[in-house]
């Protein structure tokens, strides 16, 4: 009989690679989170996703490995290669791991992917595997510089507080800039480096790090971390001072800190804003060449505005950019007027280079470290005139018959004031419809209640100032009429705009802290970027967005995990067509473009802001959609689709019903299986909870999907047990027949999980009917348990 994957590891691949040299010391096996599971309202992670071998080089006892290989290892009766474009997907430069090797094997035969230069191997016996001083011999070569050479000390300084508190894309991404950091120095070129990474990911852990690391090999003089907003001034200083001490100090305009040894700023504080001459605060205090090393947070946003200067100042210094946008600006030629994406950024892939590592939404909701994304998409449709994507705006003649008045003065105006034609970008900055910001919000504020509550943190993007005071007015209005009607209790504030305009600052910490206020912020700009409000559960857009920097900042908002919550995923309500921006490349053109989506129109001289009233509005649902990964980026696919994909993966992993019960009893090979579904197990989760299958146990979820077995709740399936299995029952002893009634009412509470965690034999009602002890006295309390189980499912 085949040996299967696991036995072809343990009995022919890690003998071979022993033998030829690569011990426990060289080898790393990596995991994902995986999924996030609620149990009894609490939120934990399991079914941990694992890379097979991470092979390593480890220069001496002292220095930290550095990963350079890769193997794949597959069931002995498949061919050698059967997992090697898996194991390319996890591995490739740039990506996942982050090595130039890659091996997938059967046991017997092994096949090598060279990502240097693109070559694949023909199959060779296992016997002839690489040694450690070949691969590394190789991958010197490749990358252009020695592990000998002082160029490489960085990358070999260990984690000061060991590997356990990375994850691997961290551990990656940080090579991946000191690899390249060493070779331009080999090579005498310019050392920059670009990371981009989706936001969530932990880019300030990375940051530190990569600095923290090049400060223990010797080489740190003096470095600046630079950000364009105080909130992630505060956050890369707690963090960096948790590293470097009273060394690492926030810049301020009476303080330079030039005693410090790691300095935070933000551009403002350089004295590199559009409106400054001279950057003054910079040239005064900091001298040519004055930094050996710059960290620029949110590159995409700023970096390429008056503050890059603080990089042709230090020419010399090694120069990190940070960022989950990077940008590369097209060149039209004979075009003046950029687009949004030019006003916000430009082509900082041109100064720094393609990304030396990547990680984006997609592949980090696969992994379980960022929330799963729900799309819930809305038509909306003025006097039966659709306002989708596929029709926008409105023409002068759509206005006749309206109420038309000045929005400043409330005076009464003809149509023939109005334009001709109201592009979308228009609405409520040019023309203000309040009908239509009325149906928005009653349609959203109808969605909070369904899914959980009203009082759930969202933050709103608007149009413009006074469209986010309107929004969050009625949004107001609409709380206190549910509370009213339902005899409950208001909690105060409840809706509120949050723009810089209002101490945006204060009701970004308010938004983020407080648990029984401050639940809808509305919002244009303020937060967009660089805040983290982890417990964000919905993400809307009155808004229309062209920009898919933009847009990606924005979602962004929601992509954090918050296990005190309980949040694993989040919802973005899109009642103007932004996620169609999801997957869109962000490339930048300069064109002439009039209301491009996304930018405040501007009024032309005299022209009048209008509010038109008597449009007959509605809003319908236009399709839910999951976002997932789609050759290899985030991307939305329909609930149905979704679920299709689920359902096919199951099966291949396990074809029958039968099967699946017994692989569902059985802890380890439940999260086995679960591992290899998309997003790292989660699917089933999300599947639950957007067929709002909150009272049926994980399984029915995904008998019901892969198998049409028809599902029972938790509670049908504890009560079905105890009648349909009275005889086996009555066939045990009092106490035990007793303890496993009282441990299926606890699975009727609490599913599977509850039932396998050790304390359910501490719960009352089990200990009254006998508890452990019980079950003890007929053999090993598993396997009755096993047992008890099977007997559940099958009821």
């Amino acid at each position: 009989m085949a040996l299967s994957e696991a036995d072809t590891r343990a009995k022919l691949i890690d003998p071979a690679i022993y033998s030829r040299g690569w011990t426990e010391d060289h080898i790393s096996r990596e995991e994902t989170l995986g999924a996030i599971e609620i149990v009894n309202g609490t939120a934990r992670r399991r079914s941990r996703g694992r890379v097979d071998y991470t092979l390593r080089l480890r220069v001496n006892s002292e220095s930290q490995p550095v990963a350079v290989a890769l193997i794949e290892a597959k069931a002995e009766h498949l061919p050698p290669m059967h997992g090697l474009e898996q194991a390319k997907n996890y591995a490739t430069a740039g990506r996942r791991l982050h090595v130039p090797f890659v091996f997938s094997s059967n046991g017997h035969l092994f096949v090598e992917y060279d990502a240097l230069f693109g070559v694949t191997a023909s199959p060779r016996p296992l016997a002839e595997f690489p040694t450690p001083d070949e691969l590394r011999e190789r991958y010197e070569q490749g990358k252009g510089f020695s592990l000998s050479d002082e160029a490489a000390k960085p990358l070999l300084a260990k984690y000061r507080l060991g590997e356990a508190g990375r994850r691997y894309y961290q551990d990656a991404a940080i090579r991946a800039v000191l690899e390249k950091i060493a070779a331009c120095q080999k090579a005498d070129k310019p050392q920059r480096a670009l990371l981009s990474l989706a936001t969530g990911s932990g880019k300030t852990f990375i940051a530190v790090e990569l600095l923290r690391r090049i400060a223990d090999a010797g080489q740190l003089r003096r470095a600046l971390f630079v950000c364009d907003r105080d909130e992630l001034r505060s956050q890369g200083l707690t963090a960096l001072q948790n590293a470097f001490g009273a060394d690492a100090q926030a810049v301020s305009g009476r303080d330079a800190q030039k005693n410090a040894r790691v300095l935070v700023a933000t551009y403002q504080t350089l004295g590199l804003t559009p409106d400054e001459d001279e950057s003054t605060f910079l040239k005064e205090h900091y001298p040519p060449d004055y930094f050996s090393h710059i960290v620029i947070d949110e590159c995409h946003r700023s970096a390429w505005g008056r503050w890059s200067e603080v990089l042709r100042q230090n020419p010399r210094a090694v120069q990190v950019g940070l960022t989950a946008t990077p940008r590369r600006l097209a060149d039209v030629s004979g075009e003046e007027q950029q687009s949004e994406d030019a006003l916000v950024t430009a082509d900082n892939l041109e100064y720094f280079g393609d990304p030396v590592y990547e990680y984006d939404m997609g592949q980090g909701i696969e992994d379980g470290y960022l929330a799963a994304c729900e799309i819930v998409r809305r038509d909306i449709f003025q006097d039966d005139k659709s306002l989708s994507e596929r029709e926008v705006g409105l023409d002068r003649k759509d206005l006749e018959g309206k109420t038309l008045v000045d929005s400043i003065t409330g005076e009464v105006v003809g149509v023939a004031e109005a334009r001709a034609h109201y592009e979308a970008t228009a609405f409520e900055a040019m023309l203000m419809l309040p009908e239509r910001v009325d149906a928005m919000c009653r349609d959203l504020f109808a969605a909070l209640v369904k899914t959980g509550g009203p009082e759930q943190k969202t933050i709103v993007f608007c149009a413009r100032d006074d469209h986010a005071d309107r929004v969050a007015a009625t949004i107001n209005n609409l709380y206190a009429e549910w509370c009213a009607q339902g005899g409950r209790q208001r909690l105060d504030p409840y809706a509120f705009k949050c723009t810089a305009s209002v101490q945006g600052s204060e009701m970004v910490a308010d938004l983020r802290g407080m648990s029984r206020s401050h639940f809808i912020a509305t919002t244009v700009e303020l937060l967009t970027t660089g805040v983290d409000v982890p417990s964000v559960r919905n993400i809307v857009f009155f808004k229309y967005v062209s920009s898919p920097i933009a847009f990606y900042q924005m979602v962004g908002r929601g992509t954090r995990i918050h296990a005190p919550t309980g949040k694993l995923m989040f919802r973005v309500y899109d009642y103007t067509n932004a996620t169609r921006l999801f997957g869109q490349d962000f490339v930048t053109k300069i064109a002439a473009v009039r209301n491009d989506p996304g930018v405040e129109p501007e009024p032309r001289e005299g022209e009048r802001t209008i509010v038109v009233q008597g449009f007959d509005v509605r809003v319908t649902e236009a399709g839910r959609y999951v976002v997932t990964q789609v050759d290899g980026r985030a991307m939305p696919i329909t609930l149905e689709d979704y679920k299709a994909g689920l359902a096919a993966r199951l099966v291949a992993e396990v074809p029958t019903l039968d099967q699946f019960r017994e692989v569902w009893v059985n802890p380890p090979d439940r999260q086995g299986v679960l591992a290899k579904m998309p997003d790292a197990g989660r699917s089933a989760l999300i599947v639950q909870t957007l067929q709002d299958m909150a009272a049926y146990d994980l399984y029915d979820v995904l008998a019901d999907l892969a198998y049409g077995a028809a599902p029972r709740t938790r509670v049908q399936r504890a009560d079905a047990f105890n009648y349909k299995h009275a005889e086996w029952l009555d066939s045990l002893p009092i106490g035990a027949a007793e303890t496993l009634r009282a441990l299926t009412r606890q699975f009727g509470l609490s599913g599977t999980d509850g039932l396998e965690q050790p304390a359910v034999f501490n719960t009352p009602d089990v200990v009254k009917a006998g508890g452990l002890a019980a079950l003890r006295a007929l053999g090993q309390p598993k396997e009755i348990l096993r047992e008890t189980k099977r007997r559940v499912f099958a009821a």
